[in-house]
């Protein structure tokens, strides 16, 4: 069937897309139940300037996708102080609630950036914050039959504080159009009265063990088992109480590695839930190497991470993944490349995209989502070319002025490191990067910490250093690439080069506009490669000797006017040689 495109640059999976049947997978493979029904596809859409429901829906719209989207069918851009209507009908299926008294819950990925919901014009939920799920209990407004789901939507983009990451109402250069409204999965579960709302993995490698706490929603704390297996084979087992860590000891434990992602299977039982996971055995941290310099730790050994900036964005779908496969095919990709991690740029993905990192063996580094006021020149980008630090504690300067702002940023940031605490290969937050209403920092790694104490930080990815976290970030465009001067033995924190390259190579046929943008220009494949070639040679490959302990290419793919990407932002040409990458990743390694 074909897709109701709006034109635009296509991926191989948008051309391929059934806009009945979207993204049809099982959306939150981190807690995974039995009761599963996709609501993605052709929904009813309107577009207003009243949160009251149109009269008449006229246009159809494509979920998951965007509106300001190819897939999506729309082709338009939700303005400030427009509100976007969505709307369809459900009927559950037979069976889908096992007792009448089960609960049905409606789950969305995310919704940019507020949303309210109503079932048979009853509302059940609002949710504020454009990159993190909305859950809304709808059993009490459920009838026999056809049910009216509506979705109201309102996105400011930039023309208002909160997250919005790399969108503006004005693109250009290394900002993008906006993406506005449902942009991931939207689907429906049936759970007991009492169920299991999230589980917490922790592992602990030195123990040789997972620490299992299963969180209960709907009741008191009841009984709890977990069962762990490894490949289909019962190997370990545990029992306690919801609320509390199940301990369950892992008998000649296999650790996870980028070289060997091997995970436990994990089955967790709590009165009448049973719900399934997975988990893998690890331990990020710091420590000197032979020389006294600081190096990132793996499994209690120095690791280097050769990473790649990954923004998440489709010609076709903006911020959402053509298809499951596509999401794959980039991943993959840079695994092959020799990369052995992926830092996930002021965006949060959907859930099935931090399982395929841990599946495929990718160290993950996530930034928080940058939001805030209109930023200052001086500050954002300044520091490119001129030595300027400045105290995070001065919030107007950083756009940070307003309080209340500061609170929700903080409180998302909550929800993030626990909606994303069970992946197995996220070793590092990034809550700021290069300044983008940046504020506190210090106190903001404290906080990453006191949430989070097996992971790492890298509080102020590229300037406006402010001594905390662990990782001396450097972003290197425009100048040559030096390593500090500092005694072995006397920094506690490693050095990264967190952000570099961004060379840049148009290709017409592969591009959605005329601009380009990137840090240096080249003609073809050849001089491209040559360039990153020496790049690596001249400058990177000698500072891994001298302390350098990761490194994050500018970029994975081409993002609108960026054409600095290593794939065209379609997706189908590979624009460094496949050679050259692998050559250069492969002195990337700590001996």
């Amino acid at each position: 069937m074909a897709v109701p495109l709006v034109g635009g640059l296509l991926t191989p999976w948008g051309e391929s897309l059934d806009p009945d049947r979207p993204l049809p997978e099982y959306p939150r493979p981190q807690l995974v139940r039995d009761s599963y029904l996709n609501l993605n596809g052709r929904w009813e859409y309107e577009v207003t300037t009243s949160e009251r429901t149109p009269t008449r829906f006229d246009g159809r719209i494509v979920v998951p996708f965007s509106p300001e989207t190819p897939l999506s069918g729309v082709g338009r851009t939700l303005l400030p102080g427009e509100v976007a209507h969505y709307r369809r009908r459900v009927t559950l299926p037979d069976g889908f609630r096992a007792r009448p008294d089960d609960r049905v819950l409606l789950h969305i990925g995310a919704v940019d950036r507020w949303c309210r919901v109503e079932v048979n014009g009853r509302g059940v939920g609002e949710h504020t914050g454009g990159y993190l799920p909305v859950t809304c209990d709808v059993s009490d407004a459920l009838r026999p039959g056809a049910n009216d789901l509506q979705v109201v939507v309102r996105d400011p983009t930039d023309a208002a504080p909160g997250a919005r990451g790399k969108q503006r109402l004005r693109p250009g250069g290394i900002w993008y159009p906006p993406v506005s409204g449902i942009w991931q999965t939207v689907w429906l579960e049936s759970v007991p009265s009492a169920w299991i709302q999230r589980l917490e993995i922790v592992p602990d490698l030195p123990a040789e063990a997972l620490r299992v706490t299963a969180v209960l929603a709907g009741g008191p704390d009841v009984a709890c088992t977990v069962v762990v297996r490894a490949d289909g084979v019962e190997v370990a087992g545990g029992q306690g109480r919801t609320g509390a860590p199940v301990v369950v000891p892992l008998p000649d434990a296999r650790p996870w590695t980028p070289e060997d992602p091997f995970r436990y299977d994990l089955e967790v039982t709590a009165g009448r839930d049973t719900v399934r996971s997975h988990a893998g055995l690890r331990s990020f941290g710091v420590g000197p190497d032979a020389a006294g310099h600081p190096r990132l730790l793996l499994n209690g050994q120095p690791y280097f991470h050769a990473g790649v900036l990954d923004q998440g964005y489709w010609p076709d779908g903006g911020y959402t993944a053509p298809s499951d496969e596509a999401m794959v095919h980039d991943i993959a990709t840079m695994k092959r490349l020799g990369f052995t991690m992926l830092r996930k740029h002021v965006k949060v993905e959907p859930l099935r995209w931090y399982e395929h990192c841990d599946r495929l063996g990718m160290i993950v580094w996530q930034d928080l989502v940058n939001g805030g006021g209109r930023y200052s020149p001086l500050v954002v980008s300044g520091p490119a070319v001129l030595p300027v630090r400045l105290r995070d504690s001065r919030h107007r300067v950083f756009a940070r002025a307003d309080a209340a702002d500061r609170q929700q940023w903080l409180a998302e940031l909550a929800e993030t490191v626990a909606l994303l605490g069970n992946v197995t290969g996220l070793a590092v937050w990034v809550p700021f990067n290069e300044g983008w209403g940046q504020f506190d920092a210090a106190d903001v790694a404290a906080r990453l910490r006191a949430l989070d104490p097996a992971r790492l930080v890298d509080h102020a990815s590229g300037w406006h250093d402010q001594g905390a976290g662990d990782v001396t970030s450097r972003h290197v465009y425009v100048r040559r690439f030096r390593v500090p001067r500092r005694r072995p033995g006397t920094s506690r924190r490693v050095l990264a080069l967190t952000e570099y390259g961004g060379y840049s190579l148009r290709l017409p046929a592969h591009s959605v506009g005329v601009r380009e943008f990137g840090y240096r220009r080249f003609s073809s494949v050849v001089a491209l490669g040559a360039a990153f070639r020496r790049l690596h040679d001249e400058q990177v490959v000698p500072a891994v000797a001298r302390g350098l302990a990761a490194t994050v290419y500018t970029q994975l793919s081409d993002i609108e006017d960026e054409t600095n990407g290593l794939l065209t932002y379609d997706r189908r040409v590979l624009k460094v040689p496949e050679a050259v990458v692998r050559r250069v990743t492969a002195q990337l390694r700590l001996e």
